[in-house]
């Protein structure tokens, strides 16, 4: 919980500046959004609606689909000739997340829905630190949550392939991987389901009846769990700090004592741990590719490698430091050499993402 968090700021390696694959996921997901806002409207009606965004981080992205949200509720009661509910947002993530840099861009979102909206009050929005695995808003005060590219994010790692297990299981690996050992895959497996059991059970709790959640993360359509498309930017990262190791600058121990918190399942094993809930409904679900490489107008000029590399680091460097205590200059080093690997293996295969997309209803 101390130490998941995007890199802050909006400098060179920031999470701001390196989000455009996760921008490109949400306006994927955004259909999903919209109908369930409109299904919200129409079933529940409600006069104050309850909006939770879980892991909205920081950056361009951050307030996205709270502008989707209001524009899809503004199109609906304009249709259904009814006015907009009083809106409560509350904006999720864990307590090192860069809140402020949130905050700062919420007169930019006012500024919008007066101009756009004519909205002048009636919006409030709060950041709510905690993890999501567990509760974080009252009783039946929530009717729509979202949640984008955060639940691949486990609360831990496995606890027999943590430190305080005193063996290592995953030597030269920091992820599941196709020389992965069956309980290696077995601990990932079991810690994702007893999160996303917690997950469902506590949103539950939060959610009206007949409310609607959409969630989007990392994922796969393979039954298999260290097939390529849901691990092989943790292999190539792995091969870039074992390039470190020979060349004496990390001691090879600490890699074999590193696991990522992470895990991404397939859609099977979600419509299981829902089943095995109970709470909820799922009512649709999209499973898509999106390319590693996904550039902006800013990074055109850079490799293949060294765009993926920057998306990468802004994501996982803080996991990173906390383990292995490199400064910024050993830093840069790991990340150049993952940059070369992935050139390097360019020519091998495309490199795509599996991302899931799936709508749920809260049950009666």
């Amino acid at each position: 919980m101390q130490i998941l968090h995007m890199n802050k700021g909006e400098g060179e390696t920031s999470y701001a500046n390196n989000s455009v694959v996760q921008k490109k996921i949400i306006s994927v997901a955004n259909l999903m959004v919209e109908a369930a806002i409109v299904n919200i409207l129409r079933e529940i009606q409600p006069e104050s609606m309850g909006f939770a965004d879980l892991g909205c981080s920081s950056g361009p992205n951050s307030l996205t689909v709270v502008s989707q949200m209001i524009h899809a509720v503004d199109a609906t009661c304009h249709q259904m000739g009814r006015s907009l509910p009083e809106l409560k947002v509350l904006l999720n993530d864990l307590p090192g997340n860069d809140f402020n840099h949130v905050f700062e861009l919420l007169p930019e979102l006012y500024k919008k829905l007066k101009d756009d909206y004519g909205i002048h009050e009636g919006c409030y929005v709060w950041g709510v630190p905690g993890s999501f695995y567990g509760r974080l808003f009252p009783v039946r005060s929530l009717h729509f949550v979202h949640s984008s590219s955060s639940l691949h994010w486990l609360s831990q790692v496995p606890a027999s392939l943590g430190a305080s297990s005193g063996t290592h299981l995953n030597k030269e690996k920091i992820y599941i991987s196709k020389s992965s050992s069956a309980s290696v895959i077995e601990a990932y497996q079991q810690q994702f389901h007893e999160d996303f059991s917690l997950f469902l059970r506590s949103r539950a709790k939060e959610m009206n009846i007949k409310g609607r959640m959409v969630l989007s993360f990392m994922g796969r359509m393979s039954p298999d769990p260290f097939a390529e498309e849901a691990c092989y930017q943790w292999e190539l990262l792995a091969r870039a700090l074992m390039s470190l190791a020979s060349d004496g600058l990390v001691e090879k121990e600490m890699i074999d004592s590193f696991n990522a918190p992470y895990y991404a399942p397939s859609a099977k094993e979600v419509e299981r741990e829902v089943d095995k809930e109970g709470s909820f409904v799922v009512c649709g679900v999209k499973a898509f590719e999106i390319e590693w490489d996904v550039s902006d107008s800013r990074t055109l000029k850079e490799s293949t490698g060294h765009r993926v590399a920057k998306t990468i680091r802004a994501v996982v460097e803080p996991m990173l430091e906390s383990h292995f205590h490199l400064g910024t200059d050993m830093m840069d080093d790991l990340f150049r050499r993952y940059a070369t690997i992935i050139d390097d293996c360019r020519s091998e295969r495309r490199f795509k993402y599996t991302n899931l997309v799936i709508s749920f209803i809260k049950k009666g």
